[in-house]
């Protein structure tokens, strides 16, 4: 396969960014999305030329690190990890672009690098439990109905890639804010802080910056894990009992 790729290129957070046009040949359609970079970096470092930053780690679809926009889209036409994007995916003699992940709450600091720290941020505002835990207890010690125990098994699939606020229109970040809340507040350990919780997590939410919800879809539509859209009402319901306790 022959491929034209257009790449966001921006030297800093503070420089104008442009699109840059590469031309990679003899692109294999078993290569991932990640691999035709590393070509195109071998193919510029050869030639003299700056190669382009992107976030990467494990590969495997695990940590959410290597989040981009690819023809407008969040980690592709496929719903997965851009590590775990194919180029069979595409047709020889496709032209693709690959930008940073845009959203205001996401500063680019270099090429196709953001910084993601908002959500680390979200979560220390909330997105924890203080019991004292000990060793790990046995596993009928604190008894927790199927049904709950599944529904904080979906929302800890959430991997914090970004791809469901780089697919909102408005910037928001409720689907992972409503995950990582959803995921504490429906077993017994995290029952303490529930309304702490949801309350510290949505107004860092509103301070970092995100846009609100208003229920389009395309967060989960773009989200590689499929956390469902009826986690941001599981968010709204623990909100407004947390509120109507007198909690603010």
């Amino acid at each position: 396969m022959n491929i034209t790729l257009r790449v966001w290129r921006q030297k800093g957070p503070k420089q104008d960014g442009q699109m840059v046009t590469y031309g990679l040949e003899d692109v294999s359609k078993d290569m991932s999305f990640l691999e035709l970079l590393d070509v195109l970096n071998e193919q510029l470092t050869l030639a003299g030329d700056e190669p382009v930053a992107f976030d990467h780690d494990c590969r495997e679809g695990i940590c959410g690190a290597c989040g981009v926009v690819i023809n407008g889209i969040a980690h592709g036409p496929e719903v997965t990890t851009t590590c775990q994007l194919h180029m069979r995916s595409f047709e020889d003699g496709d032209v693709i672009d690959v930008e940073p992940l845009r959203a205001g709450a996401f500063p680019v600091i270099k090429d196709l690098v953001v910084d993601r720290s908002a959500f680390d941020r979200i979560i220390q505002a909330g997105g924890f439990i203080t019991a004292p835990t000990g060793t790990a207890p046995d596993a009928h010690a604190t008894p927790v109905p199927k049904k709950d125990a599944d529904r904080a098994f979906d929302a800890a699939t959430c991997i914090g890639c970004g791809a469901c606020v780089a697919a909102c229109p408005n910037g928001s970040a409720m689907l992972f804010t409503a995950a990582k809340i959803t995921h504490l507040g429906i077993l017994p350990q995290g029952q303490p802080e529930r309304d702490s919780r949801v309350i510290g997590m949505v107004n860092q939410h509103d301070e970092e910056g995100f846009g609100g919800c208003t229920n389009i879809g395309e967060c989960t539509a773009a989200c590689p894990k499929s956390i469902p859209l009826d986690m941001i009402s599981h968010l709204n319901r623990d909100l407004l009992s947390a509120l109507a306790k007198g909690n603010a």
